[in-house]
């Protein structure tokens, strides 16, 4: 399946059927009276979340959605029937946005959740709705009322407990087939990943957190260098963010300050956002200086996917940090920051 995660499309509601004018006809009965029904209500257009869904891919086969239109009312007081809804279905994370306005109408976060784009118009009254003491044969009724009609960008940001930060050949994709079943693309070149791939990684007994690998960042992806502005959203959902810092680099302090400007330009309340941050391919590296130093004020620690060597350390601390993460919102507390990012535990308290 493609990986489709903005989609522009245009949506117009029913419009709502015209009352009618019409008079009882009866034999014997030479002044039955106005007998015109409403029309019937426009159809709605419905945005509803499908967590079987991952892409805006289904919702993308169409460029314009267009509910039917309210049945006009007919003679014997009968009303006409409500137009039928369209139900766009969409994954869990998608937001809706006036193109026009840049109004934000609806963030689906939750699996069925549903919320109305476009309403429908609301059915003309018919003659009979008009009849007063003074006016026992009315001969006017209403139109029915236009629906709404709108251009909407439909833009899908990932839900994930994990987000994988970091340039391109960090080791990202493959730490995430270490730990989880996903089959990322693996190669020796930069940006083999062009879109989010998800993993579901399992610890402990019957425990397990979803992990998003985010296409690599490089400097400037704030301003929309290497698609940066299309790859950082996917991270805004996360509920903690996982830093690589490829251990083969000649300045790690450098790479994680880059990364580091590259998300608070693109979003300041990254900055509240919890993290952990590790060194990748420590089976290509020896723990020189930089790299212990670099783990002391980080408190960060080197593992490789390709031997396994600190792997399930790596995750232990995800989990634990999770669970903290989890238990602060519960509580509505943030952690608090250190100088140095985020205060972690000790390996030695796992």
């Amino acid at each position: 399946m493609k990986f489709i995660d903005h989609v522009e499309i245009k949506v117009k509601a029913g419009d709502g059927g015209h009352g009618c004018i019409a008079f009882h006809r009866e034999k014997f009965v030479p002044k039955g009276g106005p007998s015109g029904g409403d029309g019937g209500n426009g159809g709605n257009i419905i945005l509803k979340a499908n967590q079987q869904l991952t892409t805006l891919q289904d919702a993308s086969f169409k460029r314009v959605y267009k509910a039917e239109k309210g049945q006009h009312g007919q003679g014997k007081k009968m009303h006409g029937r409500k137009g039928k809804d369209i139900t766009i279905l969409v994954p869990p994370g998608t937001m809706a946005i006036n193109s026009e306005t840049d109004e934000i109408i609806c963030d689906l976060t939750e699996d069925s959740q549903i919320e109305i784009l476009a309403n429908g118009g609301n059915g003309g009254f018919g003659n009979a709705r008009f009849k007063t003491q003074k006016n026992t044969a009315p001969r006017n009724a209403n139109d029915g009322q236009l629906g709404d009609e709108l251009l909407i960008e439909l833009e899908l940001k990932i839900m994930a407990d994990v987000g994988l930060v970091g340039f391109p050949n960090a080791g990202k994709s493959t730490l995430l087939s270490k730990v989880s079943s996903a089959r990322p693309k693996i190669a020796d070149y930069p940006f083999t990943t062009l879109v989010p791939n998800l993993g579901i990684v399992k610890h402990g007994t019957f425990k397990s957190f979803v992990m998003a690998d985010i296409p690599g960042l490089i400097k400037g992806a704030s301003d929309g260098k290497g698609l940066g502005a299309q790859f950082l959203r996917h991270i805004e959902r996360t509920k903690i963010l996982v830093f690589l810092i490829d251990g083969l680099s000649e300045n790690l302090f450098q790479d994680y300050e880059t990364l580091e400007e590259e998300l608070l330009n693109h979003d300041v309340d990254m900055s509240s956002k919890p993290r952990l941050i590790f060194i990748s391919k420590s089976d290509s590296i020896f723990e020189n200086e930089e790299v212990g130093k670099f783990n002391k004020k980080y408190n960060s620690i080197s593992f490789s996917s390709i031997t396994g060597d600190n792997v399930d350390l790596l995750v232990q601390k995800i989990a634990k940090e999770i669970e903290k993460t989890n238990d602060s919102q519960k509580r509505n507390i943030r952690p608090e920051p250190n100088k140095g990012g985020w205060s972690f535990p000790d390996s030695s308290d796992m």
